[in-house]
């Protein structure tokens, strides 16, 4: 049987790669999307490779991204992110990825979306997973986003043109409240495994930090290291599943096995001496706090941005575990940085009180993107006969 031909964009955003469909070349019935996104991507694998897909074999090298008119006068486009499993035949929306957040204002650009001129650029980003806005600043090239620049990002070879995101009024992208639980720790209950003492915090992306030392870890183990330790794997896992009940993501376990994206779990420890994954030395006198992220059941190489977000809002709340493991600062305004896999992120965050509730205004980061490929993505008409059946056959096939 033939193959069927979807325009497609190939991208880098941060330390992320991912397919760029328009919103216009998709079915209308997002019932349909799931399986065009699991051949493209080539899930499941039981082999973890996707080597017949344009997938990497790892959670952030395993994305989608749709892009449309934004359906709010607040942002000029819209934009969907897919997390694509690797292993499972699952395509999971819950969450948004920050490091593809990059690309998009940048794609809405080249490809004409939005109109702009002059040396510099802004797209306001709608996220449709969280309902946030995004706003993405960057330099024009003869009226395309700049690629080449000065700024190198942990995790990536070489340096880009740099892309500021600012993230507006984060708290709440999942559940509503900045703290879910309305505790800036909890003592959480976790069965079969025992208590920890976590902090479940909403910005960007909702996420449960734990003290690396309460599971028994110095905080900068690598991610070959942890993933090695399925007793680990398992603990934390587990702590995930009992935090999304807790934090009124999923009303039982059962449910919250089903939401692989969201919230996030990472474990988090002071700032010390430690080794990147590509040999370089961090020294902790020059970094804030040490953090390490789960990210779709893998160890994640660098850290998802949104929960950098969400690590550098949660320092700036007095009394998380985060908080409590972060280098003290008078300066609330001072940029935080997370010492993590690839190296080392800087984090804005801007944290405030208000009538003795905490409230995030917003946070900020800079990441490169670029575009690799452009042209059409094949998928095999066998894995998706729907969509040729919603268009009269009239989809083009190679």
């Amino acid at each position: 049987m033939k193959q069927i031909r979807i325009p497609a964009v190939f991208m880098r955003g941060g330390t992320s790669n991912a397919v760029v469909f328009h919103a216009r070349d998709l079915p209308r019935d997002r019932a349909q999307w799931d399986e065009i996104f699991l051949a493209a991507i080539g899930s499941p694998d039981p082999y973890g490779r996707q080597l017949d897909g344009m997938g990497g074999g790892i959670s952030s090298l395993s994305k989608v991204c749709v892009i449309g008119p934004s359906t709010r006068p607040d942002a000029d486009i819209d934009y969907t992110f897919a997390q694509v499993q690797v292993k499972e035949a699952k395509v999971d929306y819950s969450a948004n990825c920050g490091n593809m957040s990059s690309a998009m204002g940048p794609f809405a650009v080249d490809e004409g979306l939005v109109k702009v001129s002059g040396k510099d650029a802004l797209v306001r980003i709608h996220n449709t997973n969280t309902s946030k806005i995004i706003w993405s600043r960057f330099a024009l090239d003869d009226g395309q986003s700049a690629v080449d620049g000065d700024l190198a990002i942990p995790g990536v070879s070489g340096t880009g043109s740099p892309v500021k995101l600012e993230f507006r009024d984060p708290g709440g992208a999942t559940t509503g409240k900045l703290l879910p639980t309305g505790n800036v720790t909890d003592v959480l209950e976790v069965p079969g495994v025992g208590k920890f003492r976590v902090s479940m915090v909403d910005a960007a992306n909702a996420t449960v930090f734990v003290r690396a030392a309460d599971l028994g870890l110095k905080g900068t183990e690598t991610p070959e290291e942890i993933e090695g330790s399925a007793e680990l794997m398992s603990k934390l896992a587990e702590i995930r599943l009992a935090a999304s009940v807790a934090m009124g993501i999923s009303v039982n376990r059962d449910e919250a096995t089903k939401k692989r994206s969201v919230p996030f779990v990472g474990f988090v420890a002071p700032a010390q001496d430690a080794k990147t994954i590509s040999g370089e030395a961090l020294r902790g006198a020059e970094v804030d706090l040490t953090a390490r992220v789960i990210s779709s059941g893998q160890p994640h190489r660098a850290l998802p941005l949104t929960v950098s977000l969400c690590t550098a809002v949660a320092a700036r709340i007095e009394g998380t575990v985060v908080n409590q493991v972060a280098r003290s600062n008078d300066n609330p305004e001072a940029e935080i940085r997370i010492a993590m896999p690839s190296g080392v992120l800087t984090v804005a965050a801007g944290v405030k009180q208000r009538d003795g509730h905490w409230y995030a205004e917003q946070g900020a980061f800079y990441r490169t993107q670029r575009r690799m490929f452009e042209g059409f993505v094949l998928v095999r008409a066998s894995r998706v006969p729907g969509l040729l059946a919603a268009t009269g056959g009239k989809r083009k096939a190679a």
